[in-house]
């Protein structure tokens, strides 16, 4: 890793989101059964939410478990919601000394309690901080989310408090979950794979991919970094041409 190109303090991407694929197949590939890989990602959140917050992102969208992933075998799947709510209990301290807020974005009500309500009383006790909101995309899809909004603005068109000609994408993005938090400027899918898998499906229309072929248990806060400058080469144009951004 070229370690020696230069950061640009000045254009941090105000969101970064994160598909952490690759777990399983990490601990395959170490003989190890797919639930080894998945406590050995643990360091590697450690190390992104740390490094995000140094270099000043303010918003950390981590893809934790979707609502695909409940099909997963049964013994796996218990795993993780335990090892989730462990963690987050372990973490805490370092959560509140770094002044990371705890936002939980999907079907909250999905989860078995003690795991809801581990997240819940996190989310509670850092709803005060000042530093980097990290999001839990949990029991998360993004169909559903949009199928949420949609049905949000039909009861409001039913009830005569909005117009169908006033419905415009704004309406549909206040509808939406955390509807104050910024579309993420940068998406990193580790693992290999080039597929968004139902993630913020909204709020990506803008956003700029990074698919790397590193497996999440190896990533680290030097990658992120590494990706983060490779954003800042890149024109965003939003529909105008190079010309037009350049002049502005």
């Amino acid at each position: 890793m070229d370690t020696s190109r230069t950061l640009d303090m000045s254009r941090i991407p105000c969101h970064i989101a994160v598909i952490m694929d690759g777990n399983g197949r990490w601990a395959q590939q170490r003989g190890h059964e797919r639930t080894y890989g998945h406590k050995a990602g643990l360091d590697a959140v450690r190390s992104v939410i740390e490094g995000a917050g140094e270099m000043g992102v303010k918003y950390l969208t981590l893809y934790t478990f979707s609502t695909e992933n409940w099909n997963r075998p049964k013994e796996e799947v218990d795993m993780l919601m335990g090892l989730l709510a462990q963690s987050i209990h372990n973490e805490l301290e370092e959560l509140m000394a770094k002044h990371v807020r705890l936002l939980i974005q999907g079907q909250m009500q999905d989860l078995p309690e003690s795991c809801r309500e581990a997240m819940q009383s996190a989310i509670d006790q850092t709803a005060n901080n000042d530093g980097l909101t990290l999001i839990l995309a949990l029991s998360y899809s993004g169909r559903t989310e949009i199928a949420r909004a949609a049905r949000a603005i039909a009861q409001e068109v039913s009830q005569g408090t909005l117009r169908v000609e006033d419905i415009r994408p704004d309406t549909v993005s206040q509808h939406l979950y955390h509807s104050e938090v910024p579309d993420p400027d940068v998406l990193i899918r580790t693992g290999g794979e080039c597929r968004i898998s139902n993630f913020l499906l909204w709020q990506m229309a803008y956003t700029e991919f990074f698919f790397v072929p590193v497996m999440w248990p190896d990533f680290r806060k030097e990658d992120l970094r590494e990706i983060i400058i490779d954003f800042q080469s890149r024109e965003r144009r939003y529909g105008k041409t190079g010309m037009q951004v350049r002049e502005h």
